[in-house]
């Protein structure tokens, strides 16, 4: 018998596979606003050697905005949609790479404009409907120092690159884009939210009833177009974020 989805497979398997999220462990940053306390990985609870069953469990406690982690509607806008809301269709992707990360060797400050998205589809044509557009600054060659990620100056201010709402708007507005991802902690540019005295563009972005993915990772290894995304998180209702597994099938 033939099988066209094992022949598939088969071919896909041929391709490069490139894992997009971080490790975590105990150690691992999250956002300093989280309390204390709220990260316990692999607390074993059911040991070796326990006379009922000759087996090790573990428990996970982690904050849903933790690592590489996708967020929902719900996290920026009150009763908008939760991680519920959406089903594994919505975890697949064509994926588009946008590379700034010359820019951000110039600046820091660096935030993605609408043209850097032009100049990207005159290369490789038009952002197609329904893609994950990916924001490559190498930022995630910081992980996991928390100080390195966050840009933290001697002042105590942040400095990082990212989004301008120049850039989410023409992918979203002008393109039908599905999600966007970076590899900083936050989808804003450092600048852009103190500017707005907001995450402006994050919560522009969920406000349109889209997903994102943070703290994404070698995004360097992944071809500009043509490759496929995968991300995939834990069935939990009502999440307004969580942990992630993602990756890209790419030439």
């Amino acid at each position: 018998m033939t099988y066209r989805l094992w022949i598939a497979l088969t071919e896909a398997k041929k391709l490069k596979w490139v894992d997009l999220t971080h490790p975590l462990n105990n150690s691992s940053p999250y956002w300093a606003g989280i309390p204390e306390g709220s990260v316990d990985l692999g607390n074993v609870v059911f040991d070796w050697g326990n006379p009922m069953l000759e087996c090790r469990i573990q428990t996970f406690k982690f904050p849903g905005q933790f690592g590489t982690h996708i967020d929902f509607p719900g996290h920026f806008v009150k009763d908008a949609p939760l991680s519920d809301a959406f089903d594994v269709r919505n975890g697949v992707f064509p994926l588009c790479v946008i590379d700034i990360t010359g820019k951000v060797k110039e600046d820091v400050h660096y935030a993605a404009t609408a043209q850097d998205i032009k100049d990207w589809e005159a290369e490789y044509g038009e952002i197609p409907d329904g893609a994950f557009v990916a924001l490559r600054t190498d930022w995630s060659k910081n992980w996991p120092d928390m100080d390195a990620l966050s840009g933290i100056a001697e002042d105590g201010s942040e400095n990082f690159p990212g989004w301008s709402l120049d850039a989410l708007k023409y992918i979203y507005e002008v393109r039908n884009a599905a999600a966007n991802g970076h590899e900083a902690l936050d989808t804003d540019a450092s600048a852009e939210a103190a500017k707005a005295g907001d995450l402006a563009c994050e919560r522009y972005v969920l406000e349109q009833g889209k997903l994102q993915v943070e703290v994404l990772c070698n995004l360097d290894q992944v071809a500009p177009a043509g490759a496929v995304m995968i991300v995939a998180w834990p069935n939990f209702e009502g999440a307004v974020g969580l942990p992630v597994r993602a990756w890209a099938i790419t030439e």
